[in-house]
């Protein structure tokens, strides 16, 4: 029993020091997000906008801290020599876990600009986070099911529209915007669900890297592609606060961005829809059969 209970005590004290840290940091951004607000001037915006972002990479680096003092993470990372921190990008990942969050700001924070996640709208009433992540440009969307659409054939493609905007306000300042292009965290059941060609990962859904290519692709310096693997496979959140996630294996590929990529009209021209798919597919294949390396290797190792 003794294991179990240190276990959890660990487990405890970890999200006790998370949630101490989103407070200590929500105060300023919250104070400064209300001084943006009141002066309705371009300039104003932009120095209380870097003002915010210096404040969420001080909350990120105390998370580290926190991460370093509690856990016994062995970190196996690749790939992070041609990244610079004054440039633009677009970064895609698979998605497992909450905790993918939390590692892909540990190993990226002041790497590269500030990482701007697509949120799902609903989290917006999360208490704290939700008004942290709206002070700090966080695009939130809404995800419309196919039987919405159908009774609703008014809001389609209302989605990826609000992709493209919020991807506009980042023109101004060098920003790393972030696509889980699965959707959704991938798992035994959904990717049984969904028939998923791919052993580790959800097929993904290319709209939104699309929109958001579209949106920034004469500014965009590169493509950042994210592999996350976790050594005992994907671990929740209370799982990481306990101690149990003891390796994390994120794989890095910087690479330009071809023109095609970013000059086609994914809604309108179905040839450059299904090119793009077809793209976005072979890079998936490509990462589940990295996913598998990983896997393999972890385990002829231990």
């Amino acid at each position: 029993m003794r294991i179990p209970v240190l276990a959890t005590l660990r487990g405890s004290l970890t999200i006790s020091l998370f949630t101490l840290n989103v407070i200590l940091w929500f105060i300023p951004i919250l104070a400064f997000t209300f001084a943006k607000l009141l002066v309705p001037l371009k300039g104003w915006h932009k120095i209380m906008g870097d003002i915010l972002i210096a404040c969420a990479e001080n909350w990120i680096s105390f998370n580290k801290v926190i991460l370093a003092l509690t856990q016994s993470i062995r970190w196996d990372i690749r790939g992070l020599e041609q990244l610079e921190r004054r440039q633009w990008y677009l970064m895609i990942s698979n998605h497992q876990s909450w905790v993918d969050i939390l590692a892909l700001q540990a190993v990226f924070n002041r790497r590269i600009p500030f990482l701007k996640f697509f949120i799902k709208h609903q989290l917006i009433w999360v208490p704290f986070l939700g008004i942290a992540w709206w002070a700090l440009d966080m695009p939130f969307m809404k995800r419309y099911t196919r039987e919405y659409l159908e009774r609703h054939p008014e809001m389609r493609g209302r989605d990826l529209e609000a992709t493209r905007k919020a991807c506009e306000k980042f023109r101004d300042t060098p920003t790393t915007v972030i696509n889980f292009v699965e959707g959704t965290r991938s798992t035994e059941d959904k990717r049984s669900h969904r028939e998923s060609p791919y052993r580790h990962l959800m097929p993904p859904r290319a709209g939104g890297a699309a929109f958001a290519l579209g949106a920034m692709g004469d500014i965009l310096h590169a493509l950042i592609d994210v592999t996350i693997v976790y050594g005992d496979g994907a671990p929740s959140l209370w799982d990481l606060c306990c101690g149990r996630v003891k390796r994390i294996v994120v794989d890095v590929r910087s690479e330009p961005i071809e023109s095609w990529i970013t000059d086609g009209d994914y809604m309108e021209d179905a040839e450059f829809r299904q090119r793009f798919q077809d793209w976005l597919s072979g890079r998936w294949q490509q990462k589940d059969e990295l996913i598998g390396e990983i896997i393999g290797q972890s385990n002829s190792q231990s």
